[in-house]
């Protein structure tokens, strides 16, 4: 047991070390901070929305804000779309999309977003990049890579013999559990031919 006591007071010790140190630091640290001008952010989760939602547009992407604070400041977005597809209203900085996405035509957008004063378009800010990703759903179905595919298997051969491959191909997010994923089936001839997963 005194080598159990002794063992966990050795782990505390440069804990409780280190601790006193950090805390001279911060002190330090929020001491220089106080004279310098307070740093702005732009904060904003990871924007996403769903391909193909079916109810009225516009629909709600995500939300754009920035730390300044002024009265005249107006958002703004640029890039891949902005003004077309994507817009933000100036005040809020509520992103909506004004058209229905598809993500087999095009999975994510990047935009630039900025901050400026209205009275004198200034920039309050540094304008910062964004990523706007459009989530799949499972909407399309497996189709071939080509029309026919021949097979062959000479006569008497074993039960089991391979006599051709078949490959299918989903357009759906393979990362996504389930949406992409293929099977195989005989619709015809099944009392003589199997398939199996891999086609």
């Amino acid at each position: 047991m005194s080598h159990l006591i002794l063992l966990f007071s050795l782990f505390l010790a440069p804990a409780f070390a280190d601790g006193g140190s950090q805390k001279s630091t911060q002190n330090l640290c929020s001491n220089n901070v106080s004279h310098k001008r307070q740093k702005r952010d732009w904060i904003w989760n990871q924007m996403h929305i769903k391909e193909e939602i079916d109810t009225p547009l516009p629909h709600h992407v995500g939300k754009i804000t920035s730390s300044v604070r002024n009265s005249n400041a107006k958002y703004i977005i640029e890039g891949e779309y902005a003004n077309t597809i994507f817009k933000v209203e100036e005040t809020s900085g509520d992103v909506y999309a004004f058209e229905r996405l598809d993500r087999e035509k095009k999975a994510e957008y990047e935009l630039t977003a900025l901050i400026i004063d209205r009275t004198n378009n200034r920039s309050l800010e540094r304008p910062s990049k964004f990523i706007i990703k459009v989530y799949d759903i499972n909407d399309n179905a497996p189709v071939f890579v080509q029309k026919v595919f021949n097979g062959s298997v000479p006569e008497m051969s074993p039960v089991g013999t391979s006599v051709t491959k078949v490959t299918a191909v989903d357009a759906d997010d393979p990362t996504v559990s389930g949406h992409a994923t293929v099977t195989y089936q005989v619709t015809a001839g099944g009392e003589y031919f199997t398939i199996d997963d891999s086609g």
